[in-house]
């Protein structure tokens, strides 16, 4: 068994200490009131038991907390006092410097909280510990100056969760849809360089890259671009080589007709794409950002979102090509093919390309063999968005969406001056999102006791305490100028302002979002009634809670006029936080505290036997009602093999829910070259992954790709999502 202490650092249990560290409090107390030699081995047997039911490594606070309670529990008040008041001593001496040793801990590579942190970071590398280094201030920063003591409280018991504060000291927005139209056809400045219009498409594929690594670099969320900007680029590139091709005709004394022309540019055009797109994979797997991870970016395909026709079977063209790159995938340091985490694809199903008889059937057929595959693309349904936003477009890299466009109508206009903004069109590209702030829905529950006229008290305190969190946050951004990022204010990314001119204006009358996100659904509903949401007895308590949410964030933005927005936060390491102060407050609770994590947004526990179309039935009534980003997904087998249920479950999201995905796996073991499933098993109390073919437990030889939070992780899981992800069933 191995234990956390402060600094992150992960090392083994060592009983003697507990044993050592009750018998010094007994002995600072008169001897009439001390404990004998017999009662102190039963509380340190008593504390090694409880940290061993708990199925995880416990921190040092958590032991330190079951040794308060079993030495009261055996009537030894007074050595309880002594050991809380060395306990005590001991956090002020702390508090005098809070960052220094979790940053040396950090250099050193033993913090095992850093290391799980993200799942697409690799904690080892400069870039990657510099970011966590910068972050460690910026937490330390916000927490002592910057955050109000009650929200910073809140946030570490679990009661909220404010994210990024390791970026919360600088003036930081979280994700947003980069208008590459903008800044391809009507140029950008990168680091003091003007970029001009590119004249063909794989200058347009490399510019894109370009900007994408820049965007990433100066925000710390998820960015979208979609490849429809790029299809214009193609009509370029044809024109180009079609005079390229009778130039070269001319110089050698040869007649071409017309039509030989446009067939061998279309051959020309077939390897130009091929190359404009594998700049685009191959440098966004390869860039490592500022942050020390690979651009956080998603490509939307949208055939529907093309001018014309022509440049609809243009951006067919980049499509059939992305799918086919991502099939073959890229190869992994022993040239073998494997699942990159990015760049994240997002695949809509329309009217031309849902059915067999349809015209772009054909490429969603090829969708459905690189879901198989590579675990991408996600599906967006253009009949049920359409239905329920009355708009089709992107979401952020994590999920996030953003509110419907309500600017345009109202006549506020240009406020960004994008060069391709249309008069009374709707827009979306250049929006971006504020922050998130996530309500912990399984505690409101716990701290009610069952009680629901308390547990509605209670949530309106939380609301309120999220409300001022989320404003912290709105007015962090306030008087921003566009200096601090001019890739994004100043030139085109997400506006076009002057130099020195604030950001204001675009934190409110909904160009932006900002987010309250929640989690836990199903456990703060299985206390609260005793039943899953799935329940139909149960289910309209979670209609209510989740209607309540929503009521929250309507009130705030008429009182603001910024569009709040509720948000399926797509927990990572915080489903094991939330997980382990749940534990620490309440206890051990059967089917609500028991695991190392709580179960992500509204979703179906993961251990819930349910099928796959009776999943996305039940959560598309909950999807509609986190307006502000959500996805429902899938568990599946190997289907590469059997694509035509993978399509049947397609044209089920067509038909039912907005946004969803099916989870498969792809993994590579490098020692023995096993390409099926790396197992997660137990060691020593703790979850490991192992190769079942050579045993293999080495995860810097091997290739593990799981979808978490609506995103593909390659760097492995905090406990708490590796025992999640060891419990999914299978929906097909």
């Amino acid at each position: 068994m191995k234990i956390i202490k402060r600094n992150g650092s992960e090392v083994p249990f060592d009983a003697e200490k507990i044993r050592a560290a009750v018998t010094k409090a007994n002995q600072a107390v008169d001897e009439s009131a001390r404990m004998t030699a017999l009662q102190i081995d039963r509380i340190t047997e008593s504390v090694v038991i409880s940290c061993g039911e708990l199925g995880r490594s416990p921190s040092v606070e958590e032991v330190q907390d079951m040794v308060e309670h079993q030495i009261m529990a055996h009537g030894a008040f007074e050595a309880a006092k002594a050991y809380i008041t060395y306990r005590y001593t001991r956090q002020l001496i702390r508090q005098s410097n809070t960052t220094d040793d979790k940053i040396l801990s950090l250099i050193e590579c033993s913090n095992e909280e850093a290391k799980q942190e993200n799942s697409n970071k690799n904690p080892i590398v400069n870039s990657t510990q510099r970011d966590y280094m910068a972050g460690e201030v910026s937490r330390d920063i916000t927490s002592r100056l910057l955050l109000p003591r009650d929200i910073v409280e809140a946030h570490n018991e679990g009661i909220i969760h404010f994210h990024d504060s390791d970026y919360y000291a600088q003036h930081m927005h979280n994700c947003d849809l980069v208008n590459l139209e903008d800044m391809l056809q009507n140029g950008t400045v990168i680091t003091g360089t003007l970029i001009e219009r590119p004249h063909s498409f794989s200058t347009a594929c490399n510019i894109a890259t370009q900007i994408i690594a820049q965007v990433a670099s100066n925000q710390y969320g998820g960015q979208s671009i979609s490849l429809t900007h790029l299809a214009p680029f193609v009509q370029v590139s044809r024109r180009k080589l079609r005079n390229d091709i009778r130039d070269e005709a001319v110089q050698f004394g040869v007649t071409l007709d017309d039509d030989t022309v446009a067939k061998m540019a279309e051959n020309r055009l077939r390897e130009e794409i091929q190359r404009g797109v594998q700049t685009i994979q191959y440098q966004v797997v390869t860039l490592l950002t500022t942050n020390g991870q690979a651009p956080f970016v998603t490509v939307f395909m949208y055939l529907n979102e093309a001018k014309d026709e022509q440049e609809k079977k243009d951006l067919a063209l980049i499509i059939e090509e992305v799918l086919r790159q991502r099939i073959e995938g890229v190869k992994n340091e022993k040239g073998v093919w494997v699942t990159p985490a990015f760049p994240k694809l997002i695949y809509v199903l329309e009217e031309d390309n849902i059915t067999d008889d349809s015209e772009y059937y054909y490429l969603t057929r090829l969708a459905a063999k690189c879901t198989a595959k590579r675990m991408v693309p996600d599906y967006i349904s253009e009949k049920k968005m359409l239905e329920l936003k009355g708009d089709v477009y992107t979401c952020m890299g994590c999920r996030s969406f953003l509110t419907p466009d309500r600017f345009t109508d109202a006549g506020i206009g240009n406020i960004a001056n994008a060069k391709n903004y249309v008069p009374g069109k709707h827009k979306y590209y250049g929006r971006f999102n504020q922050g998130v702030v996530t309500i912990n829905l399984p505690d409101i529950a716990l701290s009610s006791g069952g009680n629901k006229e308390k547990f509605w008290r209670i949530f309106d305190e939380r609301l309120d305490l999220c409300y001022r969190a989320l404003m912290c946050r709105h007015k962090r951004l306030l008087g921003t100028p566009s200096d601090v990022a001019p890739i994004l204010w100043q030139y085109g990314a997400l506006a076009r302002l002057g130099k020195g001119e604030p950001i204001d204006k675009l934190l409110f009358n909904g160009y932006s979002t900002i987010s309250l996100g929640f989690a836990g659904l199903y456990e703060c509903v299985k206390y609260m009634t005793g039943k899953s949401h799935t329940d139909p007895e149960a289910k309209p308590f979670a209609l209510d809670v989740m209607n309540y949410l929503n009521d929250a964030c309507k009130k705030w933005k008429a009182e603001t006029n910024i569009d709040f927005s509720l948000y399926g936060t797509p927990l990572e390491t915080t489903t094991y936080k939330f997980a382990k102060c749940l534990q620490r407050r309440f206890g051990i609770i059967e089917g609500i505290t028991d695991k190392s994590y709580i179960t992500n947004s509204y979703h179906v526990h993961v251990t819930e036997k349910i099928d796959a179309f009776s999943k996305l039935r039940f959560e598309a009534e909950f999807q509609a009602l986190s307006p502000g980003g959500a996805i429902s997904y899938v568990e599946v087998p190997d289907m590469q093999n059997n694509i035509e249920a993978v399509l049947q479950v397609m044209k089920f999201i067509y038909l039912n829910i907005i946004y969803a995905e099916l989870n498969t796996k792809s993994d590579y073991c490098q020692n023995c070259g096993w390409d099926g499933e790396i197992e997660i098993v137990e060691d020593d109390g703790k979850l490991i992954w192992k190769c079942p073919n050579c045993g293999n437990t080495d995860q810097n030889t091997m290739n593990v790709a799981r979808r978490t939070c609506g995103y593909i992780g390659t760097q492995f899981w905090n406990a708490g999502r590796t025992q999640e992800i060891k419990e999914r069933v299978l929906h097909l």
